[in-house]
């Protein structure tokens, strides 16, 4: 595309996601030449706290503005240098307290929310947009705004008629994106994982011990929705030589992850062994394209 370097923006909940999700395609991005902009809806404030001497009420009324210098430290790592939050709280796990903050994400006025991310869209004009499908990967309200607001943000950033006190107050001009994809982890990741995991005595992807028929059947449908059939990627990017620097972006996040989360326990050779690429299902494109990819800007460059 002429004039415009090529760019990738990763719209996610809050932060740590990214670099869950995204982390090495920002990476490989970064290092292939081209522009990677992050935007986070929240500030990520109801997270939990991992460190055990360090979960304390004091530690949780600063989590937000620790999670800000967090942030930073992950995205040194993967050498990402532009990033915006939409200014949203965390809405928190859903049917809790935070659901109902006037400041949540979840309260929050889709069209306004919209328009939020709109602004960045038309102001860094990516030519990528990675976001969650609409379970929000896991079912979290923040994952399932995150979703409805970059789905809103695609179709409407490149129409003057929407948000058109951007383009005469803010100098912006209409920008539509050319890709817009949905993250995923592949059904045969959750196989892995859960053998891997029973080795060291350890669970993932499966029902708690002692849960009734009734309960493991809802478990398999929400790990249903989680989870997309391996036919069903459109896209799958080899990071695994990247993957040394999304590993040390996550432990950055250092109130949320640790070496001993599910996905860390197994260390960077582990996530080699059956993890290396991050995996995603092309949702609409305004280019031409050829399934399966294995760029996110295949079709564009």
């Amino acid at each position: 595309m002429p004039d415009e370097p090529l760019t990738l923006m990763t719209v996610h909940a809050h932060p740590d996601d990214e670099t869950i999700g995204t982390g090495g395609v920002m990476a490989a991005a970064i290092d292939a030449g081209r522009r990677v902009v992050l935007a986070t809806c929240t500030d990520g404030a109801l997270g939990e706290i991992v460190i055990a001497d360090r979960d304390t009420p004091e530690e949780h009324r600063r989590l937000a503005a620790t999670r800000v210098l967090e942030l930073e430290a992950a995205m040194a790592e993967l050498g990402v240098t532009e990033w915006e939050n939409l200014g949203y709280r965390d809405s928190d796990m859903m049917g809790r307290a935070g659901n109902l903050d006037p400041r949540s994400f979840w309260q929050a006025d889709m069209d306004e929310a919209i328009g939020r991310l709109v602004w960045l869209v038309r102001r860094y004009r990516p030519h990528v947009i990675t976001t969650y499908n609409d379970f929000g990967g896991y079912g979290h309200p923040d994952h399932i705004r995150t979703h409805l607001v970059a789905v809103g943000a695609w179709q409407r950033s490149g129409d003057p008629a929407w948000y058109p006190q951007q383009l005469a107050d803010g100098g912006l001009e209409p920008w539509a994106p050319l890709k817009l994809y949905e993250q995923a982890i592949p059904a045969s990741v959750r196989s892995a994982m859960r053998d891997r995991l029973r080795e060291l005595g350890r669970t993932w992807g499966e029902p708690p011990e002692g849960a009734t028929d009734e309960e493991r059947a809802e478990f398999e449908v929400r790990m249903a929705r989680m989870l997309i059939p391996d036919e069903q990627i459109t896209t799958k990017v080899d990071v695994g030589p990247y993957l040394d620097r999304k590993f040390a972006a996550l432990l950055r996040h250092a109130t949320q992850m640790s070496t001993d989360h599910p996905f860390l326990v197994f260390g960077v050779e582990g996530w080699r062994e059956f993890w290396p690429f991050e995996a995603f299902v092309l949702r609409e494109a305004r280019v031409e394209t050829a399934i399966p990819e294995t760029d996110l800007f295949a079709g564009i460059a």
